[in-house]
């Protein structure tokens, strides 16, 4: 929706918060993981359009730095909330049945958790790029981000588009979160990590394009596993070399289109 928004990955650390609470308070029920797993991701995206339609759409029309500055004030704000509701402890998840168990392999042993992980990044990427490429709704939200005077004289309600999208966004985000609570501790600038990595890959990938960010994320994951495995002092920085290559040779990114 060409909307910038820094605090996308203070969402996806709500959502991890989300999970731990949730998870907490159903602890003596059966399935107590996958009913956060439910809940977290729609409180963080009734959380977003409250954003969304408070702040964000006011702002719409202004200048790109504007969204910059909302935005990184909103990463303070959703941080401090955090340490205000859970403290500055280090929280954890339990891994959930039938789950918790490794997989045992040519004589490799996996983490079923983790194989799941593996799977529902595929799913994710194919459910939303059929959404916004093969559905009407998809087709509208594409309109709207074109040219949204035409699509409002066509009687598109563009108001409820950015919400209803921005939400599914920020659905997105507290599912990452829900689903990494229980592979990492839920602390304090967990966010600020996830926020990096998000930039590096979506400058690989392109702006705008949701194969791009697939693509990106997928080789962006696979240089720092490698990078770890061989120069694990100098990992940090292969994301960053990489996104360096991209710029110097296709700056609009992988899947990006020029503007």
């Amino acid at each position: 929706m060409q909307v910038l928004n820094l605090a996308h990955a203070s969402l996806y650390m709500l959502g991890a918060y989300l999970c731990f609470w949730v998870s907490s308070l159903l602890s003596q029920a059966a399935g107590s993981f996958w009913w956060s797993l439910f809940a977290a991701p729609l409180l963080v995206a009734v959380f977003g359009g409250i954003l969304e339609a408070m702040l964000l759409r006011r702002i719409y029309d202004r200048d790109v730095l504007d969204q910059f500055l909302l935005t990184f004030a909103l990463i303070l704000i959703i941080g401090d909330l955090c340490k205000l509701a859970w403290g500055v402890e280090y929280h954890t998840v339990d891994t959930p049945w039938p789950l918790d168990g490794p997989v045992i392999f040519g004589g490799l042993v996996f983490p079923k958790y983790n194989l799941f992980l593996i799977g529902c990044g595929p799913l994710l990427y194919v459910c939303l790029w059929s959404l916004i490429n093969k559905t009407r709704l998809g087709s509208v939200v594409r309109a709207v981000t074109y040219n949204r005077d035409m699509a409002s004289a066509l009687g598109v309600n563009v108001s409820w588009v950015y919400t209803g999208v921005f939400m599914l966004g920020c659905w997105l985000a507290g599912l990452g979160g829900a689903l990494v609570a229980p592979m990492s501790a839920v602390m304090p600038g967990m966010d600020m990590v996830v926020l990096i990595d998000c930039f590096i890959i979506v400058v690989i990938g392109g702006l705008g394009s949701i194969s791009g960010a697939f693509l990106g994320s997928i080789i962006f994951g696979l240089v720092t596993a490698f990078g770890i495995l061989v120069a694990p002092r100098l990992a940090i920085a292969f994301g960053f070399i990489l996104m360096i290559i991209v710029l110097i040779i296709r700056p609009w990114g992988l899947m990006g289109k020029p503007e």
